[in-house]
């Protein structure tokens, strides 16, 4: 069996050219790097192309575990199932992070007969926008820190320093450091840390900007860290915001590629789904509505944080309103949710199987009671799938009168997920009452409250001490309007990751709150969420080579 590096490499790919022009991109607009990627020159296209109203699916998951769920491969199956049935579709998705490509998950290209193209630039380097990221980000916390050592006359408090510096790499032994040692001329000390560059809030405020005016915008209201008298100190009250727009001026451009089966796609942007909002760029999926009459996007980790986010927060700023969602679930994942340990997933379960339904069911309900959204549950297939399993999970969601379609995308491309495109397309010619799960104008506690009850199943929120008085601080300081981005584990309903499947009579214990100020939301903390991830014991990177004609294996 090949592995996805030697199928993305085993395809002829098209001229990037092709590809432009088949979208309806003229080439006057296209800006190449090489012969298979190019930024795209959005702000002269928007301007000269007719705004058209595309249907806009999102695909998510249930909980995600270690098994995989496969929601990339999905979005990207489904967009060539769909280009197989005669559909103009575009699809919009997250660049990868370089720490999980060299980490534990590999890349994030799809997989299998359902991948974006070229696979390894793609996964490392790309068109540079997350090493500008990273720049941007260091240049505010140099001149941050060049302030306080030039006089600070801002007053800022070293102890209250929010801002941190970011690298694009697992690395736990920068989550916590001192820098500024070595004498008077070398700085102030003061205790440091640094984010994965993907956790940055600059990430996060890239991905929402709707232009360069508003990235610049945006810039200037991230907040750095107080001053002794408790005030927050922006970016702009640095001068920096200019100097970082100039560094991310080419990152805001939207990135053209391909599937392996050449339907256009958009790949942009990459905030964190936990500690941030886990979507593409809004100028990418705007673009790809634009162009495409259906536009296939993604988010992050399972549908009570990428969907929840994407719908809450995304859709809020954007003006977006969804036509379907697609709930990407795998017999694999349903069984582990069911209790089945990862090394006995080849093993046939249904009993697990059925034990694990509950976390697919209250995913969908929430796609349609809360969101009031069309649903349908993708199966992802897997080889060590049984029929007998393929058949119980289709009949006990059929059962319980959720939509259902096995999707073979992975082993088929396109073809493998013909079937899933039409019900796709049927399901985007439904009227629907889009809603959001709860006001932005309502208070803090109870917008947290809201997402805990209506989203995650739980009874409720405690707050600690420290949670209750940054609400009154960030309500005091007029951000109590913004709405909420959860940040809490991935791999549960509650914020205690050991509770899988649909776990019930919880409450979620929020920490601490922070706003980011620049991204437009307040970031509510619960457990333990890891900003700068580190390797695991076998690196994915130790797999990784390449020979004397630079051609790349080992990449997943």
């Amino acid at each position: 069996m090949k592995t996805d590096i030697e199928i993305a490499q085993s395809v002829e790919k098209k001229n990037i050219t092709e590809i432009a022009q088949n979208a309806g991109i003229d080439l006057k607009y296209l800006e190449q790097y090489g012969n298979y990627k190019a930024k795209i020159d959005y702000i002269s296209l928007m301007k000269e192309t007719k705004e058209k109203e595309g249907k806009l699916v999102l695909v998510t998951a249930i909980t995600p575990t270690p098994a995989g769920e496969g929601k990339t491969t999905t979005t990207i199956g489904l967009a060539d199932g769909m280009k197989k049935i005669g559909k103009n579709v575009m699809v919009a998705l997250r660049e990868p992070s370089l720490g999980p490509v060299f980490g534990v998950k590999g890349g994030a290209a799809g997989g299998g007969y359902a991948q974006v193209v070229p696979m390894e630039d793609i996964n490392l380097h790309f068109t540079g926008d997350f090493h500008a990221i990273g720049a941007a980000n260091n240049l505010l916390a140099a001149m941050l820190d060049n302030h306080i050592h030039q006089g600070n006359s801002l007053n800022i408090d070293p102890r209250r320093i929010t801002w941190k510096r970011c690298v694009d790499m697992n690395d736990r032994q920068l989550r916590y450091v001192i820098d500024g040692l070595g004498g008077k001329v070398n700085g102030v000390p003061r205790e440091d840390g640094y984010d994965i560059t993907v956790a940055s809030e600059i990430m996060a405020v890239l991905c929402l900007s709707s232009s360069i005016s508003d990235l610049k915008e945006r810039l200037s209201k991230l907040i750095v860290g107080y001053t002794y008298e408790d005030k927050p100190v922006t970016a702009g009250d640095l001068k920096a915001q200019g100097a970082m727009t100039a560094l991310l001026k080419d990152a805001i451009k939207p990135n053209l590629v391909q599937t392996l089966e050449g339907t256009p796609a958009l790949v942009h942007g990459g905030p964190f789904a936990n500690i941030a909002h886990g979507c593409n760029s809004v100028i990418a999926t705007k673009l790809a509505l634009r162009l495409g009459d259906y536009a296939i996007t993604e988010a992050g980790f399972g549908a009570d944080l990428g969907a929840e986010k994407f719908l809450d927060i995304k859709c809020r700023f954007a003006n977006l309103k969804p036509s379907a969602v697609v709930m990407v679930a795998t017999i694999r994942a349903l069984k582990m949710h069911g209790g089945v340990a990862k090394t006995e997933l080849n093993t046939e379960n249904c009993e697990a199987l059925v034990k694990g339904m509950p976390n697919l069911l209250r995913h969908v309900k929430n796609i349609t009671e809360v969101y009031k959204l069309p649903c349908v549950v993708a199966v992802n297939k897997f080889p060590t799938d049984t029929e007998k399993e393929v058949n119980l999970i289709i009949e006990e969601c059929k059962k319980l009168g959720v939509n259902v379609v096995l999707s073979d995308v992975w082993a088929k491309g396109g073809d493998g997920g013909v079937d899933l495109a039409k019900e796709v397309v049927a399901l985007c010619e439904k009227e629907n009452d889009f809603t959001f799960s709860y006001d932005a104008n309502d208070t803090i506690e109870n917008k947290i409250d809201a997402i805990v009850k209506k989203v995650y199943g739980g009874d409720g929120v405690v707050f600690t001490a420290d949670a209750e008085k940054q609400i009154k601080q960030l309500t005091d300081l007029g951000f109590g309007n913004l709405p909420i981005c959860m940040a809490k584990t991935q791999y549960s309903f509650s914020d205690d990751m050991t509770k899988t499947g649909a776990p019930e009579n919880f409450k979620i214990t929020v920490r601490n709150l922070k706003v980011s100020a620049g991204a437009g939301f307040i970031v509510a903390l619960t457990g333990d969420i890891m900003t700068m991830p580190g390797l695991p014991k076998v690196p994915a990177a130790e797999k990784i080579d390449v020979d004397e004609n630079g051609k790349i294996t080992g990449l997943f």
